[in-house]
């Protein structure tokens, strides 16, 4: 046993993996940026901060399959309408797991839309759905919500990995319209392979954000939001 001051003179060299080098950073980082045009094309305003509000449903979804076979448990999804889903993947063949899509039988899983809103809620980490959408239209404090849009691969660039998901709005609506939430919509499909059957559990509010400072589109603007997903930032 070395006691007091004896332990100074032990001379020995830190392994460098040991060492505060940076390795300790997050593995993934996510931010939401908004950029703003006028009715001319013109940028005038950039808005960017951290993103990192996983929702309850985005939790149940990514838990491992060995949670489920050991707590012999399934999860409760819920949906935006107030409906639950009971998800419990498995290897087996009674297994209800996420469908990919699939034409022929309507079973799809996509991303919906970058949904937006203006309200906004204190608990980030649990909200079902966003506390004021902005509906999807012409009319007065709506947006019309072009097409989400999604990557052809992921982008590798030395030991990191990004993708990003963009959404453009446009406001016909005859006047500025304030944007402070934004949240993420997953359609969900459950599939049953041993009863050759599919569960649609709706569209699930799988991520969400307050935005730090919100954002205004002007009548004829436009806004186009931006989720970056980054791996080994």
């Amino acid at each position: 046993m070395i006691i007091g001051e004896g332990i100074k003179d032990i001379i020995f060299k830190v392994p460098n993996d040991s060492q505060d080098n940076g390795k300790y950073e997050p593995t993934l980082n996510s931010y939401l940026i908004a950029i703003v045009r006028d009715s001319k094309g013109n940028i005038i305003q950039i808005h960017k901060q951290r993103s990192h509000t996983n929702t309850s449903n985005f939790i149940g979804l990514i838990l491992p399959a060995s949670w489920f076979t050991t707590n012999n448990e399934s999860y409760t999804l819920t949906n935006t309408a107030g409906s639950t889903c009971s998800y419990m993947p498995n290897i087996t063949c009674t297994a209800t797991d996420i469908g990919y899509p699939c034409s022929v039988s309507n079973a799809f899983t996509y991303l919906v839309a970058i949904q937006v809103g203006s309200g906004q809620q204190t608990n980030t980490s649990n909200p079902l759905t966003l506390a004021a959408p902005i509906a999807n239209g012409s009319g007065t404090g709506q947006l019309v919500y072009g097409n989400i849009s999604l990557p052809s691969s992921i982008v590798v660039s030395g030991s990191s990995a990004y993708f990003y998901v963009s959404q453009t709005y446009t406001n016909n609506s005859g006047g500025t319209i304030t944007i402070t939430e934004v949240g993420l919509l997953l359609q969900l499909t459950l599939s049953n392979p041993n009863a050759n059957s599919h569960t649609n559990c709706g569209q699930l509010l799988i991520w969400y954000d307050v935005l730090s400072s919100s954002v205004s589109v002007p009548n004829g603007g436009t806004v186009t939001l931006y989720y970056t997903f980054t791996i080994n930032p």
